[in-house]
């Protein structure tokens, strides 16, 4: 897979979050779930001070390697960390292996992280993310950012 080297400015997000890992038999439901909530009357439209129209699928808290455990969030770019009603946190500003993935959402994002896994990164594992670059969910460009070691 290809990808560029990109050094990003830290970005304040807000949207809902939820724990999982990749061995959980829900997994699939808690993050479908994120992003039902975050689309409904009372997610998306409802963000104070939304910055641009991009959708973030957002992996952080690797704490726990054994379990393979992370915090999974949905969210959007906000002007401010005061977003009631909300989880608020920062993409910390870094380098980053960006890779731009095309095709259907699903399928497209799911066949990615399977070949990342294989790769040899040196990832840090603070923080990872999807930006969704479009609202086409089956001609999607997401742009999947993957936090490097310094």
């Amino acid at each position: 897979m290809n990808y560029e080297i990109v050094h990003l400015d830290e970005k304040i997000v807000a949207g809902c979050c939820a724990r999982t890992s990749n061995t959980a038999p829900d997994m699939g439901q808690v993050i479908g779930g994120l992003w039902q909530k975050f689309y409904s009357p009372d997610g998306h439209p409802a963000i104070p001070g939304r910055i641009g129209d991009k959708a973030l699928g957002i992996y952080t808290d690797y704490a726990d390697a054994e379990k393979g455990e992370y915090t999974v969030m949905v969210a959007c770019e906000v002007s401010g960390a005061d977003v009631p009603g909300f989880f608020v946190r920062k993409i910390p500003a870094g380098t980053y292996a960006k890779f731009i993935v095309k095709g259907h959402t699903v399928t497209a994002v799911q066949q990615f992280w399977q070949e990342l896994w294989q790769m040899k990164l040196n990832r840090s594992f603070v923080c990872d993310f999807e930006e969704y670059q479009n609202a086409d969910f089956e001609n999607a460009e997401i742009h999947i950012y993957i936090g490097l070691q310094q």
